[in-house]
Formats: structure tokens, C-alpha cells, sequence
């Protein structure tokens, strides 16, 4: 049975979610108003290339009808409801219009979630992004300088299993992960222990539009910002000007911690790809998918 929303019901789930957004975007709208660079936060928005102003916007889910909404008559992937000027986010008309990327979507969070987790990457992929390398994709020094990087790559067994980090390696660190990744097999090898697969969900959570929650898409965002900061805390770079602390991998202590918080995200990022894929393929209509 699909739920119906009065107007001043959603009305306020959709102020009370703005409120929310614009307080996560704040200091990256206030950064930008200053053309002012953040080596760790600007990623949220260029990497994963969303503005706050699409991160505001607030859905009801699939199969939940808005009533009285004559304004999103005109909205992508809305239609019609049951009462007057009452719409309702599609799976199916998405599904039709998107075939090939809700068939990605749905692959990537079913096969991801039916893995155990893997917690010995240790963030090691930052590391072979600069292994060997005369020139970085960051313009930020390197904690340990190159050598002393490089030493620590060579220490360690690469085990990346993102494809999306994995093609950034360098040429020389390529050959020393434990498999080979390509885009084509990127659904076989993703796991949810993996950081980029929980910061993904964020991705996946804005592909759907108004298929999914505004709730869930700010707790997927607010993941994504968590593990990002680990991220960068765990590389190889030194990100003291950012009041960064790192997470040294290179130590016992540093791979402690990072396996730590590492379990806790993908407690977290399993959470979330439920709910994902329940809001979304729980409904009748996307039964079939």
C-alpha cells in the first residue's frame, strides 16, 4: 500500500531537510563565496560533481504520493497520483528512462552487500596514487617525502578492490595490486569494508533523484564527509595546514586505527544500502528489476 503525504505534512519534511542541508553545505558555500580551496572537503563536490543546491532538494521516496503538489507536476520521474494535484516519485518510469544505470545501481548495491567486508587495504590506494611519481595530482607535500612513501608502498601488499581509486594508481604501483580492476568487473571485486563503496552510496542515492528519501540522501552525504576525512587522514600527505590529523598506516598504532573506524563505516554504509534498496526496489512497481 503506497503512502499518501497532506501538504502540510511534506511541507515540512521539506523545510526541516533544506534546514538540514544547507547547514551541511555552509562552510563549502562560504569557501566558495571566497574561491577558497579545501584539499579534503572539496572533493564531496567536484569528485562526486552535485552542488548543495541539488543536495537540498527534497523527495518523498518511490511511492510515496504527495498530495496537493501541483508544482511537481513538471518534476523528472514524478506522475500523477491518486487524489487532486497528488504526484508520486516512479521507479517504473525510471527504470524505463534509465535502464542501463538503474541496472548498474541495482548491481552495485546488491553485489556489494552480499560480501563479507575486507579490512586489510590498510587506505593504502592514496599511497599508490604518488608511488614513484615525479609529479602529484594534489599539490600538497608528502608526509614522509617521496622516498619515504615510496618505502612504505613497497612494504605492504596492495589490495584495493575500487575500481574508481585503482585507476588513478601510477604505472609503477599498478602491477603491485593484489587483482587486476577494470570498469567491466568493477560490481564483481566492490566490497563493503572498501571506503569509496560507502562514500559511493552517496552517489547512487542522487542517480535515484526523487526515488529516494531526502532523509536518507543527507545520512548517505553525511557518511560520505565522515569517511572522506579518514581518507585523507590515513594518505600519504601532510594536511597539518588543515588542522588534519593524520592516521599513520605506516605504524601498528595507524593500521589499528584506521581498521577501527574502517569496520564502524561499513556498519554504517550496510545500513544504508538496505535502506536504499528497500526505499527504492520495495516498491510494487520496481518489483521486476
Amino acid at each position: 500500500m503506497s503512502t499518501s503525504l497532506p501538504r502540510h505534512v511534506w511541507l515540512e519534511r521539506e523545510h526541516e531537510h533544506q534546514a538540514r542541508a544547507d547547514a551541511l553545505t555552509a562552510a563549502h558555500r562560504e569557501r566558495a563565496s571566497r574561491r577558497e580551496k579545501h584539499p579534503v572537503w572539496d572533493f564531496l563536490f567536484t569528485y562526486y560533481s552535485y552542488k548543495p543546491a541539488q543536495l537540498r532538494r527534497w523527495h518523498p521516496g518511490a511511492g510515496v504520493e504527495l498530495e496537493d503538489a501541483p508544482e511537481r507536476r513538471s518534476w523528472r520521474w514524478y506522475t500523477a497520483g491518486s487524489t487532486p494535484d497528488g504526484v508520486t516519485p516512479d521507479a517504473a518510469l525510471f527504470a524505463h528512462e534509465k535502464s542501463d544505470l538503474a541496472g548498474l545501481i541495482e548491481r552495485m548495491l546488491r553485489r556489494t552487500a552480499s560480501r563479507p567486508g575486507q579490512f586489510g587495504c590498510f587506505g593504502l590506494h592514496e599511497w599508490a596514487m604518488v608511488y614513484r611519481a615525479d609529479e602529484h595530482r594534489h599539490a600538497v607535500a608528502l608526509r614522509l617525502g617521496q622516498a619515504g612513501t615510496d618505502r612504505v608502498v613497497e612494504a605492504h601488499d596492495l589490495r584495493c578492490t575500487h575500481f574508481d581509486a585503482f585507476r588513478f594508481f601510477t604505472p609503477e604501483a599498478v602491477p603491485r595490486n593484489r587483482s587486476p580492476l577494470t570498469r567491466d568487473d568493477q560490481s564483481l571485486f566492490e566490497q563493503p569494508g572498501c571506503l569509496h563503496a560507502g562514500m559511493d552510496l552517496y552517489k547512487w542515492a542522487l542517480k535515484l533523484g526523487p526515488l529516494v528519501p531526502g532523509e536518507l540522501l543527507l545520512d548517505a552525504f553525511e557518511l560520505a564527509r565522515d569517511i572522506r576525512l579518514l581518507d585523507m587522514q590515513a594518505a600519504p600527505y601532510d594536511l597539518s595546514a588543515w588542522d588534519v590529523v593524520p592516521v599513520p598506516i605506516e605504524t601498528a598504532e595507524g593500521k589499528a586505527e584506521y581498521v577501527r573506524q574502517q569496520r564502524g563505516f561499513a556498519e554504517r554504509g550496510t545500513r544504508l544500502r538496505a535502506d536504499l534498496l528497500d526505499a527504492w526496489l520495495g516498491t510494487p512497481v520496481a518489483a521486476h528489476l
